[in-house]
């Protein structure tokens, strides 16, 4: 899959080369050395990608045979060069299992975020997973399904289905993977927060079929520049429009606005965001916090004054996961 993957990226960018360089016509030697030089710095790039995703033992998909909540439709899935994978209707969870004198038994599912529209997978999902498995923690990337009335028969809940899902497969196969079954974290960035969130809010009621009772509530949550609220004031609209549409029901945004769902086994959070952050408010991750020490829950809180979304600028872009380890420490999830 990784392999037809790069060969895609590898396409579409010698396309964009060629639009940029040849179709200029290099005039001279030294465009033509550049030229040479831009190939080249592709080709490092796609060697240091496939690198991280060999480290990914395995990608499984979520589901053995019929995926719950959909309909049956043509497999229309692309992705973009950053990558940013799109019209996902086949979800799967990626390994990435740490050395085996640094596994430490804590696990983290990590769900990428892009507005319930798309998903960024290297830059918060894969890259972060390796990040974890160097320091003991078996990490799985979680390729959750894009809610779309044509392949769900419910969109609304359709990404909540499959992050219940990783967690009831991890949770189950945990002496396979070396776990702790209690040590099994849910971790979200932007729209991905969200539905880390949900996760966190929503695992008394089962959204899949659950025959052995296999608990669905994640141990600990990790919130990364999240979308919490559906509510006009604070949430991310387009996310709030790709999940439950443009004219959602009271009920439904009320359902969906995590900080309303936070209750005593809500399980201990980390929230950390940017002040500056223009795409999603910081009031998010505000509200959640207030909700979860208001229930009591053992929970943490990190403004960067900047960063933006996606923590682009400094001091967050260096630091950002270096909190979230000192988290864990804290809490116990890691070992010093």
């Amino acid at each position: 899959m990784f392999g037809v993957f790069i060969k895609i990226l590898h396409q579409q960018k010698q396309v964009q080369m060629r639009n940029e360089f040849v179709g200029k016509k290099c005039k001279n030697s030294k465009e033509l050395r550049l030229w040479n030089a831009v190939k080249i710095g592709w080709i490092i790039s796609c060697t240091f990608l496939i690198s991280i995703l060999c480290n990914a033992q395995r990608t499984i998909p979520l589901y053995n045979g019929t995926i719950p909540n959909s309909i049956i439709t043509a497999d229309e899935e692309y992705a973009s060069a950053q990558p940013v994978f799109f019209k996902v209707t086949r979800p799967s969870l990626a390994i990435f299992l740490p050395p085996p004198n640094l596994a430490n038994g804590t696990a983290v599912i990590i769900c990428p975020g892009g507005g319930y529209e798309g998903l960024w997978m290297k830059k918060e999902g894969w890259d972060v997973a390796e990040k974890f498995r160097q320091i003991g923690i078996t990490a799985f990337v979680l390729k959750y399904r894009l809610p779309s009335d044509s392949s769900m028969k419910n969109k609304a809940i359709g990404p909540l289905q499959d992050v219940q899902r990783a967690l009831q497969m991890v949770r189950q196969r945990a002496a396979e993977w070396k776990i702790d079954s209690n040590k099994i974290g849910i971790m979200g960035f932007s729209a991905g927060g969200h539905l880390a969130a949900s996760a966190a809010t929503h695992f008394i009621t089962s959204y899949i079929d659950n025959p052995d009772g296999t608990s669905l509530r994640p141990d600990f949550a990790i919130l990364v520049y999240p979308v919490i609220s559906f509510s006009d004031s604070l949430t991310h609209m387009g996310s709030r429009n790709a999940l439950i549409g443009k004219n959602p029901t009271a009920d439904n945004i009320r359902l969906f606005s995590n900080e309303l769902q936070v209750g005593t086994r809500t399980p201990p959070t980390f929230l950390i965001q940017a002040e500056d952050d223009k795409i999603v408010s910081v009031k998010n991750s505000i509200v959640f916090y207030q909700a979860l020490l208001k229930s009591n829950i053992p929970a943490g809180l990190h403004i960067f004054p900047i960063g933006e979304h996606g923590f682009n600028l400094e001091p967050a872009h260096s630091n950002w996961f270096n909190y979230c380890v000192l988290w864990l420490k804290e809490n116990g999830w890691l070992n010093n």
